[in-house]
């Protein structure tokens, strides 16, 4: 076989899989992954750090909302759906074609990091004007473990559901 078919492969993958079971594989791996996050973040985290991971705060901030509702409403849903099609339709083509030889869970943790550094990074920083990564504080090394575990409940959703 050559790179370009492996290429081709990798990137088609996804859409292989037949619609019905893609959008349940979408839903338990994200309602997993929110499952793990909130008891992470609301549970967990504040015993570490004093208080509990607030990435609707941080979407109040992104999106200048007043009220904190939709901005749960909007975390919940973009780690529901949009993180899970990112992991299968993104994170796992890449890997493959990149990386071949990883197994599943680190292709997962990496997902997780590249979802951290989104949050903290991109959409905490460049968005909300916040400092870099919170300026490294506690709560940053809180919401790296919170985005790993998330990302790695997702992979082991996809992995069960489609080896």
């Amino acid at each position: 076989m050559t790179t370009a078919t492996l290429r081709q492969n990798a990137f088609a993958a996804p859409f292989s899989i037949p619609a019905g079971q893609l959008i349940v594989t979408v839903l338990l791996a994200g309602l997993a992954a929110e499952v793990i996050w909130e008891i992470w973040a609301r549970l967990i985290t504040p015993l570490w750090v004093g208080g509990p991971l607030e990435p609707a705060a941080l979407v109040q901030d992104v999106f200048g909302l007043k009220s904190r509702l939709p901005a749960e409403i909007i975390h919940f849903l973009v780690g529901l759906i949009a993180y899970p099609l990112g992991y299968i339709f993104v994170a796992q083509p890449v890997a493959r074609t990149a990386t071949p030889f990883l197994p599943w869970w680190i292709v997962a943790l990496g997902y997780g990091v590249a979802l951290w550094i989104f949050a903290l990074y991109i959409m905490a920083h460049l968005f909300a004007g916040h400092p870099p990564f919170l300026g490294f504080i506690p709560l940053t090394w809180a919401s790296l473990v919170g985005h790993l575990a998330f990302a790695v409940a997702i992979g082991a959703v996809v992995r069960q559901r489609h080896g």
